[in-house]
């Protein structure tokens, strides 16, 4: 073998292995398909991906096998009506945020009805989950129904599909509901407002803003803080601690404590743990990895716009991305991109 002709091949193999590796953001409903401004994103045990619209869809609806939208609930305007009826029939106000359960009900986050709707896809039914309608504060320790909340924004499941967590906003508060003992506790926040301090007590530091939850398979809950442009962790003790961001706008990479995000509004965990983040007014979806306290970028160039799909997700423009979710068989991330109107896929 000559070695013109060795390195040819090596060639051939480098370009290969770099094929493979490359990844590309696609997007995953049919051509013509028309979505609404996008929000949270989730899957079903089935691959069924379900989404809901905010701002003037005010629906849940999910893609057929071809990437088509068919909706589930929801006229498409605002109010609160349908309880125990027809989800298409039903009206909600403001939703932000979906949860699929591991009894296949979706459950809800309608955000500016101050409470959580299931619905069940099966029956078509939908019900109210948890909350009166009413904001307020109040039912820890009691039953779902009989609890008030202020503004619930996110709503996510434990590892093991045991408990709901939801961000309570306005209350400043990130609540639990146990499904087995169907009681709602506080799990962090006091109700103040403020920076709460590294090695305390979750429920008795003030937050800023909880914007969302999310839970990874040991526990451990983290809460993103919209205004706060950070990120932190109630650990399995009950002690919470800011683990990204430096507490004002930025951009910068790397060093978590040094990272920089602008007005993150969701955040999931993925199959190793790490932590996608939607940077919202950033325009990008960045990764925490707490092995290495890092922050990488996943998604976006920073800057506000449509162009580059079917490329480098790195190099791709995002126009507010506000939820991001695994694919629970492939890993494939997905990104709710509210102001482009479009879900967006990362493949391999």
């Amino acid at each position: 073998m000559t070695l013109r002709t060795l390195s040819a091949i090596l060639s051939l193999v480098f370009v290969t292995v770099t094929t493979v590796r490359a990844e590309k953001l696609v997007t995953v409903s049919a051509e013509g398909a028309k979505l609404i401004a996008p929000f949270g994103v989730d899957f079903a045990a089935d691959s069924t991906l379900y989404f809901v619209e905010m701002v003037k869809g005010e629906r849940l609806r999910k893609l057929d096998a071809k990437g088509n939208p068919i909706t589930l609930a929801g006229t498409g305007q605002k109010g609160f009506d349908g309880n125990d009826g027809a989800g298409i029939k039903a009206t909600f106000n403001g939703m932000h945020s979906l949860a699929v359960g591991s009894d296949g009900a979706i459950y809800l986050a309608d955000t500016f009805n101050h409470c959580i709707r299931k619905f069940n896809p099966k029956s078509g039914i939908v019900t109210l989950f948890a909350g009166t309608g009413d904001k307020g504060f109040s039912g820890d320790d009691g039953t779902p129904t009989d609890a008030k909340f202020s503004g619930i924004h996110s709503v996510a499941f434990d590892a093991k599909k045991e408990n709901i967590y939801l961000a309570d906003l306005d209350n400043r508060r990130v609540r639990k509901i146990d499904l087995k003992e169907k009681t709602v506790t506080t799990v962090a926040g006091n109700g103040e407002k403020g920076v709460p301090k590294d090695g305390e007590s979750a429920m008795k530091q003030p937050l800023l803003d909880p914007r969302a939850v999310a839970v990874d398979s040991k526990g451990r809950i983290y809460i993103i803080e919209r205004s706060g442009h950070t990120l932190r962790a109630v650990d399995t003790d009950g002690t919470i601690r800011t683990v990204a961001g430096i507490g004002k706008a930025g951009k910068e990479v790397g060093d978590a404590q040094k990272a920089g995000m602008n007005g993150p509004k969701h955040l999931c965990i993925d199959r190793d743990d790490s932590v996608l983040i939607a940077d919202s007014e950033n325009h990008r979806i960045l990764r925490y990895q707490p092995k290495t306290k890092t922050m990488t970028l996943v998604a976006g160039t920073g800057s506000k716009g449509s162009a580059g799909l079917n490329g480098d997700p790195i190099k791709a423009e995002l126009n507010q991305p506000h939820g991001v979710t695994v694919h629970p068989k492939t890993g494939e991330i997905y990104i709710a991109e509210s102001s482009n109107n479009r879900i967006l896929k990362i493949v391999k």
